[in-house]
């Protein structure tokens, strides 16, 4: 795949035990410019149709190439432009308007979206988040 300004390797693993969160059904990432080795195995696979990896929905859920758990959050938005939220996470649903900004609810993977609701400082209060990564965003 290739996002913000890099090519990346989206791969399902066998074996996740020393990931930070094993059970995870999602694929982990890697940037391609920092693969130091690799080795290529004579061993073939075959995915049904039905369970193939779709790089469409999964771009939906993802910030900055950081995969991980499924999260789903709601905040309170505050700032200039709130399609500017919806264009970054194309998951968004506005729950609510008032004078002062939009209530919102989206699903995206991993730290990534940590690292968005950071970045938009005093604009966003983070009301709701299902991973506990994400102490406060004010």
């Amino acid at each position: 795949m290739f996002s913000e300004y890099y090519f990346y390797l989206t791969a399902f693993l066998e074996d996740k035990s020393h990931f930070e969160n094993p059970d995870d059904l999602f694929p982990t990432i890697y940037r391609v410019d920092r693969i130091a080795a690799f080795k290529v195995l004579d061993e073939h696979f075959r995915v049904p149709y039905r369970d193939r990896f779709e790089e469409g929905e999964f771009r939906k859920r993802v910030q900055f190439m950081y995969g991980g758990r499924l999260q789903h959050i709601k905040f309170r938005y505050t700032g200039p432009s709130i399609e500017a939220v919806l264009d970054r996470l194309p998951t968004a649903r506005i729950l609510d308007q008032d004078n002062e900004g939009w209530t919102v609810e989206a699903e995206a993977f991993g730290k990534g979206i940590e690292m968005w609701v950071r970045s938009q400082g005093g604009y966003i209060t983070l009301f709701y988040h299902d991973i506990g990564n994400i102490k406060s965003a004010t």
